[in-house]
């Protein structure tokens, strides 16, 4: 079978029903068959309608699901299509007030057009040019950024210069005041995670302008960097009993120091992937309450075996080139492809000649809440269809298109 990239597949109609599901009631078959008791149960669900109540009896399975059905699918962004309407933004796009930012938000085609990569996660593609200056706000929704290309840049963090370089992570805090400044000849691009679908589904996004255009430039800069102290930055996988309300006091992870740690792991360890976390360095605790941030290094001709875990994961290709099964479908990726793995979707990974992957996900609020869980599955899932990103015609306008290939081995 090969994959159909159709809206409708898009919108999840090609997924396998759930084991033993059925259709919810039709009130027409459950009623009465005297005609009076059917008019009477018409006229009900005509009242209820009326006044705005819903009966539960109706829609209790689709509530209720046996497992997590997320209305987000997965799906893969390429680099060559990113960095091509960036530059075209670049051109075309100024930075400033209103619009406040030159940023493309993934869309996730699960998603009825929002504007979001997963239902609780932002994923983008920010892109600032030579001189530029994208002017300092504050919002409720936390946000990180992870350095893809370029340099010449900081971001200046509650009056905390914090010089950019790709590989590096930069947390912009709920609301802590943030802007982006350039002293380059070139461009940068970086990727943009934060909370703000999460944030709005609690009816809590608040926004505010900085006074000023932007923060002043004080010296020194980088001042989170000895402020925060000596104790770890990562932790070996991941965070999994640490919580706490305050977010890292370290603004800024280096790659040169992720790079060291994934090689110390990675020499420590036979498996297929190693995986590090970043963490506040004072508590142990995920970098931000609602986000966590984390690398993978995939090992030369590796692959890992299938997991399902709850909360959903937005992953960007850092370094290399390999590919993903994500329920049944086989995703090719290489640097700068960005792709979403939805919760309690089964995800296997695998690399012939070894990558770095970033990643940002909202575990830290599952586990707040105590509904995280994970179960790993002891073989390779079955390949259904292939996934074949969107692709830009000549005429400038984007085009999906759909595979025709057949499902490929992994």
């Amino acid at each position: 079978m090969t994959l159909d990239n159709t809206p409708r597949a898009r919108a999840g109609e090609d997924r396998v029903p759930d084991p033993g599901r059925e259709p919810a009631p039709d009130p027409a078959e459950d009623s009465a068959e005297d005609p009076s008791e059917e008019r009477e149960l018409a006229s009900l669900y005509e009242d209820l309608a009326a006044v705005d109540l819903r009966p539960l009896w109706t829609v209790t399975r689709d509530l209720l699901p046996p497992t997590p059905r997320p209305r987000a699918i997965p799906w893969l962004w390429s680099a060559g299509v990113l960095a091509e309407l960036a530059g075209r933004a670049l051109r075309l796009i100024p930075v400033e007030r209103g619009g406040e930012r030159r940023v493309l938000s993934l869309g996730n085609p699960g998603l009825d057009g929002l504007p979001y990569a997963a239902g609780t996660l932002w994923g983008a593609i920010q892109c600032l040019g030579p001189g530029e200056t994208a002017p300092a706000h504050r919002h409720s929704p936390g946000a990180i950024r992870f350095i893809l290309s370029g340099d010449g840049v900081a971001t200046t963090v509650d009056g905390d210069v914090c010089d950019m370089h790709p590989g590096d992570l930069i947390l912009t805090p709920s609301w802590n005041w943030h802007d982006h400044s350039s002293a380059s000849d070139g461009p940068m691009l970086w990727f943009d995670g934060l909370d703000l679908p999460m944030i709005e589904a609690l009816d809590a996004v608040f926004f505010e302008p900085y006074p000023d255009f932007r923060q002043p430039d004080t010296d020194p800069h980088n001042r989170s960097e000895t402020a925060a102290g000596p104790g770890p930055r990562y932790v070996d996988g991941a965070v999994r009993d640490v919580l706490t309300t305050a977010h890292s006091p370290l603004l800024v992870y280096r790659w040169p120091d992720t790079d060291r740690e994934l090689a110390r792991l990675a020499a420590a360890s036979g498996e297929p992937m190693v995986s590090l976390e970043y963490v506040n360095p004072e508590t142990g605790a995920s970098v931000m309450p609602t986000l966590s941030c984390g690398m993978h290094r995939l090992r030369p001709g590796a692959a890992t075996l299938p997991l399902r875990r709850t909360g959903n994961s937005v992953f960007v290709v850092y370094q290399g080139s390999g590919s993903s099964v994500i329920d049944g479908r086989h995703f090719d990726w290489s640097a700068g492809d960005m792709f979403v793995v939805p919760s309690w979707a089964a995800a296997e990974h695998a690399s012939a000649d070894g990558a770095d992957l970033f990643g940002i996900g909202d575990s830290p609020v599952l586990r707040a809440l105590g509904v995280y869980r994970e179960q790993p599955l002891d073989a390779p899932q079955d390949v259904t269809g292939v996934f074949v990103p969107a692709q830009l015609p000549r005429s400038g306008s984007p085009e999906t298109v759909a595979s025709d290939q057949e499902p490929v081995s992994t």
